[in-house]
């Protein structure tokens, strides 16, 4: 540990923690719908192209996040066109994962420079983030929530009853469509700090905890988001005192936060299971 001059690494990596605050937000809106959209599939699937755009970009010397999004937007767009229908989306990025896994080995295993490059696609790591890279992470995030302001209603009918809302007139596949190119934004943003491998702890793992203690869309999203934003920085600043990638602090944090809001669940369902039995014997005595 380099608690002697954790202050000075703080300092000095303050626009990447910035920037995984602005991920947080990211990760917190966006995850609420890949939940409701039961998508988490299709972040993994994202995650391995994003990964191979951004091998590719890195074998041939070009700009890795770049790379990133392209692998990112390309097989969400391919995802939005060919699987509207839960069914089809599955065996879309199970076609997918594979193909984008073994193009990213091949492009890694061609690639002649820094090993740590070629384990950070992987795993994430902390990097120095300058001010048109952190620029880049506010426009892609402001993108992300301003589409789904947007679009907050009507994908939410098409996300929990389709048929009903494709009876009632709602473009189904445009809406899909653009859902899977926000997906493709955000999945591409995370992979460069937290590593194509573990994204879904930023996407996936906060939103799944938010709907464990709160049934309330409102406060779902809100816990999401702040879930995130602990998972996220809280996970940089371990990692700054330590020698490991970012990815396994923000893993373990964001599953331990899941663990005990599964643990709030159960206590209050028990509570309330219990709080039934009880009044049910005074009824039948009255």
């Amino acid at each position: 540990f380099v608690f002697d001059r954790y202050g000075e690494l703080v300092q000095l990596l303050s626009q990447s923690i910035l920037a995984g605050a602005v991920l947080g937000v990211i990760g917190g809106f966006v995850g609420m719908f890949v939940m409701m959209r039961d998508h988490a599939f299709a972040v993994h699937g994202i995650a391995e192209m994003s990964f191979a755009g951004a091998a590719l970009f890195l074998l041939l010397g070009f700009d890795v996040v770049t790379g990133s999004l392209v692998g990112s937007i390309a097989s969400a767009i391919l995802i939005g066109l060919l699987g509207v229908k839960r069914s089809e989306s599955n065996s879309v990025i199970g076609a997918l994962m594979p193909f984008g896994l073994g193009l990213g080995i091949l492009f890694l295993s061609m690639y002649e420079g820094r090993a740590n490059n070629k384990f950070s696609l992987l795993t994430g790591q902390i990097v120095s983030v300058d001010d048109s890279q952190l620029l880049e992470m506010i426009i892609g995030a402001v993108i992300v929530v301003v589409a789904l302001t947007l679009v907050w209603r009507p994908l939410t009918f098409a996300s929990l009853d389709p048929e009903v809302a494709r009876a009632k007139g709602v473009p189904l596949r445009a809406l899909s469509l653009l859902f899977m190119v926000i997906l493709g934004i955000a999945v591409a943003l995370s992979v460069q700090v937290v590593g194509s491998l573990l994204v879904l702890a930023l996407l996936i793992t906060p939103s799944a905890a938010a709907l464990q203690v709160t049934s309330s869309p409102l406060k779902a999203l809100i816990f999401s988001v702040l879930f995130a934003e602990i998972s996220m920085v809280g996970g940089m600043l371990l990692a700054l005192a330590g020698s490991l990638p970012i990815s396994p602090y923000v893993t373990t944090i964001s599953f331990i936060i899941y663990v005990l809001c599964r643990i709030v669940a159960g206590v209050r369902g028990r509570h309330s299971a219990s709080g039934r039995g009880e009044t049910q014997p005074q009824k039948i005595a009255a």
